[in-house]
């Protein structure tokens, strides 16, 4: 199984890479042939659309938490009737989500009408409706997918991840080269993610070989997952208003070219997030069966610092990289026009690094079933996220919608979570900030080089940028590794390469 953990967290660094590569060679082509404004209206679509995704209730960690607990228990047929309830709770929630994407696609004028043009406002529509009936099919059959993480199969999980990450932009570039647009960019995303369910259904009954028992469900465990769930449910939605209000709102008041800015700003905010829960989420399970087992705080503590270094370590490498040569980037990425997107960025990076690195708290409050506060808190944080957005919108446009959800994050997801860890679960938090403080200096120190060299030499080729970029890591990677870096940290590097050198060793002697 520490393989599964290990690999798992290694292929989702794999499919991060893939995706970034893809996205650097992609996106420039895709937006010169669908233009600022069609792929405004895509992102809007997705934006607004998506937010019927968080219809799935929040039911994907209950699967997790209770898989791990009866297989801890080892009470595979509970496991079958409990993956029967869950199989009848997702397929219902899948309607719904149907019905509630029809109502919002059919209304979508209501709401866009005054920003967009008619021929904009029809394909709008079209748009949403292929977005909605994706996301309903994932919703309904998405017990499947959840499965294959409760036991704890990561290698499966990513390597479909990967695989449907090369195949979307295979199979789409040709299509926008003859022509086809926005429409058929949604009608293969949905066909790839249909495929993709059917093989994790395929490998939950022929691999894994699950039992799906449909028995009398027990009112009290249904009451206890509702519970348990509810709490992330609200959580999905808090994470939505971050990740999309900010497009609907910019396309109720600015229009189709200030969601293209924001969109590009807003995607590097996905890669940091990949970085960080490529650790964390593969710990689910380990976390769960640890507070089945009631072990110390302590013991929660070392593993919350523990992990939070390593992705400390992994995201201010990302974040200072992008600080120093984010701006020359994105200018020979996808053009000057898109520059403000860079302010748009650091804006929304900058906090968000804060709670990226301490993930691991919000898994250990979920296998501890604690979720609440932290759930209120998001909530009346994201509530006030909505009106500050669109007083700034009207201000500062992609900017001020950017400002507005940065100070949200600051206050809910810094300050006032990080006192709930320290006080009530018991978390050592100033001891994490020690570390993550002891281990700014190399970070500030590769900044300061950083920004030097950026004076010195200003990027205007992907050879030079490359060249910077390079040198930039070997200082980087230097400082870290003799200033601040443990041996557990210095060990998860070189193990795996001993490893691969013995193996090889052992090929040439045997030859």
């Amino acid at each position: 199984m520490k393989s599964q953990l290990k690999a798992g967290a290694v292929l989702t660094y794999v499919a991060l890479f893939i995706n970034s590569a893809i996205s650097i060679i992609y996106t420039p082509i895709m937006l010169n042939l669908l233009g600022q404004s069609e792929y405004g209206l895509y992102s809007l679509a997705s934006s607004a659309t998506g937010f019927i995704g968080v219809l799935n209730f929040g039911l994907g960690n209950a699967v997790i938490r209770y898989t791990a607990k009866y297989k801890a228990l080892n009470d595979e047929e509970s496991c079958s009737k409990i993956y029967g309830m869950f199989f009848i709770m997702y397929g219902i929630l899948g309607i719904i989500a149907l019905i509630s994407g029809t109502i919002l696609t059919v209304n979508s004028d209501v709401l866009f009408s005054n920003s967009l043009s008619i021929p904009e406002m029809n394909k709008l529509k079209i748009l949403m409706a292929i977005v909605t009936i994706n996301l309903s099919i994932g919703i309904g059959l998405g017990l499947f997918s959840v499965i294959v993480l409760a036991h704890e199969k990561f290698i499966f999980q990513r390597i479909i991840v990967i695989v449907s990450s090369i195949i979307n932009p295979l199979v789409m570039l040709p299509l926008l080269l003859t022509g086809h647009r926005s429409i058929t960019m949604a009608i293969v995303t949905a066909l790839i993610s249909v495929f993709s369910i059917l093989l994790n259904i395929y490998y939950c009954f022929n691999v894994i070989k699950i039992k799906i028992l449909f028995k009398r469900i027990e009112l009290g465990l249904l009451k206890e997952i509702i519970i348990f769930s509810s709490y992330i449910f609200i959580n999905l939605v808090i994470s939505k208003l971050y990740d999309s209000t900010d497009q609907v709102i910019l396309g109720i008041y600015s229009g189709t070219v200030a969601i293209s800015l924001y969109t590009i700003g807003a995607t590097f905010t996905g890669y940091f997030s990949g970085f960080s829960s490529a650790i964390s989420n593969v710990f689910l399970s380990k976390v769960t069966g640890m507070v089945t087992r009631e072990v110390s705080t302590d013991e929660l503590s070392n593993l919350f610092i523990r992990i939070g270094r390593i992705q400390y370590i992994v995201i201010s490498f990302a974040l200072s990289g992008f600080v120093v040569f984010g701006q020359e980037f994105i200018i020979l990425w996808v053009g000057k026009e898109f520059q403000l997107s860079y302010i748009i960025a650091i804006i929304i990076l900058v906090p968000m690094v804060v709670s990226l690195i301490q993930s691991m708290g919000g898994v250990i409050l979920q296998a501890m079933n604690m979720q609440k506060f932290k759930t209120i808190t998001n909530a009346a944080v994201a509530i006030l996220n909505v009106p500050l957005s669109v007083i700034f919108a009207q201000r500062w446009g992609a900017v001020g919608c950017a400002l507005a959800t940065a100070i949200a994050f600051t206050v809910g997801n810094i300050i006032v979570i990080n006192f709930y860890y320290w006080k009530t679960i018991k978390i050592d938090v100033p001891a994490f900030w020690k570390n993550i403080l002891f281990m700014s200096l190399p970070v500030s120190l590769s900044l300061l080089y950083g920004q030097t060299l950026n004076k010195i030499i200003l990027a205007d080729s992907w050879l030079l940028l490359f060249t910077k970029i390079l040198i930039f890591s070997g200082v980087y990677i230097l400082l870290m590794w003799f200033t601040a870096i443990n041996k557990h940290e210095k060990d998860l590097f070189i193990v795996p390469i001993r490893n691969i050198t013995r193996r090889f060793k052992i090929r040439d002697h045997v030859a």
